[in-house]
């Protein structure tokens, strides 16, 4: 019984780590503009094909004015960090604290620390305009089923929601059309609501037709509103 008394009044003082990691957060990111994020999984390494997708994407999007926000960490988040930087882009990582103690990689120019992966989340998804799903594992499902879901239900605007690598997320898309819409978890319109390339070019083309077409970048989201 002690213990449980101990833990509860931890609570409090919980809730105002909570707002630390937002509070900092905010006042961080506001002053960013406009911003696409790209995820991916942080054990790619630097010769595969993924990594250096991710560091053309970067690339492109940074020297067409876009800030890239990335984890922070290895692999994928490196890739798109490196990609920005070597553009001469704004090139941010929100690094999440872990017990394996992820560092933040050496490209990113804007570190913004988390202790909350729930704080780190609403971030990714308040200042950023568009979403790039390179390939992963648990963590990468984990932000395309967030953003896929905060869509759907207008949590946030319709923003670009790519997938990136058809090869790697033909199973996954298909299982979407076969088993979610066949059995009418989902709608037609929501296989709509994400795009699917192989192509850098095509991630930049994306990202620049939606802005023309709602005429200013949403930066930041509202949702939380």
């Amino acid at each position: 019984m002690s213990n449980d008394i101990e833990y509860i009044k931890e609570d409090p003082w919980r809730i105002l780590r909570i707002m630390s990691d937002f509070v900092e957060a905010f006042e961080s990111l506001a002053p960013l503009g406009k911003a696409v994020t790209i995820f991916g999984s942080a054990r790619t390494k630097p010769e595969d094909l993924a990594y250096k997708n991710a560091v053309e994407v970067a690339k492109l999007l940074a020297g067409a004015g876009f800030g890239v926000i990335t984890g922070g960490g290895p692999g994928i988040m490196e890739a798109g960090n490196r990609g920005a930087s070597e553009a001469g882009g704004k090139s941010v990582g929100l690094n999440i604290s872990l017990p394996f103690e992820q560092k933040v990689n050496p490209y990113v120019n804007y570190p913004i620390p988390f202790h909350y992966f729930f704080a780190r989340k609403t971030c990714f998804a308040k200042y950023s305009m568009g979403f790039v799903f390179m390939p992963g594992g648990f963590g990468t499902m984990d932000e395309v089923f967030e953003i896929l879901t905060l869509v759907q239900t207008h949590r946030i605007p319709l923003v670009p929601m790519i997938f990136f690598g058809s090869g790697f997320w033909k199973g996954l898309l298909k299982w979407f059309k076969d088993q979610l819409l066949a059995e009418k978890y989902i709608s037609p319109g929501d296989l709509e609501l994400y795009h699917v390339t192989d192509d850098p070019e095509e991630v930049l083309k994306i990202v620049i037709d939606h802005e023309r077409r709602i005429g200013a970048p949403i930066v930041p989201n509202k949702w939380l509103g």
